[in-house]
């Protein structure tokens, strides 16, 4: 079974990493969006070189071909890319495979594919991106996790250190975190808050 770090931290730019991984942070999405192809390669292949270099775990968001030439690890894919994607590509490279859920039915979808880990999201409100989904709350969270059985939980959506404690009670190995980090007044502080609150944990 795939062993998550309980901070999961997501960026869109490898500056993040030459800022953030030394202070040890040990699982980190690379999701970056409307960007030219070429840039989205440079990106991949450098994120890939800091994560080996600092022992952090890449986990590339989309970008599945290029992950796989690159010789990364881990793919996250959101429905309508898992829909597109040639999963037995992915498998027969060795990488490991999260994918995004919001409903019942998606979940169905991506227990279909037999990931290394759910994402559950928004669990709160998220200023991230406009979602058609309601907030999930704790509760669906715990219910989640029941249905997941042993297979990792990531929740996403609104967390700050104070809200992960719940969701990590309530069954989640892992918090996905994106706008409280990157728009703190102080990032590097943040993160230091997050990884005390996930030893504490």
């Amino acid at each position: 079974m795939t062993a998550l770090h309980r901070f999961y931290l997501i960026v869109d730019h490898t500056d993040w990493l030459k800022r953030l991984l030394p202070l040890g942070v040990r699982f980190v999405q690379l999701r970056i969006k409307d960007r030219p192809l070429d840039a989205v390669r440079g990106e991949i292949a450098l994120a890939r070189k800091l994560c080996l270099e600092a022992g952090a775990q890449l986990i590339v968001n989309d970008y599945w071909r290029i992950a796989i030439e690159e010789g990364c690890d881990f793919i996250h894919l959101g429905q309508e890319d898992l829909q597109e994607a040639d999963l037995g590509a992915i498998r027969a490279a060795g990488m490991k495979l999260g994918v995004s859920t919001h409903d019942d039915a998606e979940l169905e979808t991506a227990l279909a594919v037999r990931p290394d880990y759910v994402a559950l999201g928004p669990v709160w409100p998220t200023i991230l991106k406009k979602m058609p989904w309601a907030p999930q709350g704790v509760a669906r969270v715990s219910e989640w996790k029941r249905r997941l059985g042993q297979m990792p939980l990531v929740a996403i959506g609104g967390l700050t250190p104070e809200r992960a404690r719940e969701v990590w009670a309530a069954g989640a190995e892992s918090a996905a975190v994106v706008t409280d980090v990157l728009r703190a007044a102080d990032p590097e502080a943040r993160v230091r808050e997050w990884l005390q609150a996930a030893e504490a944990a």
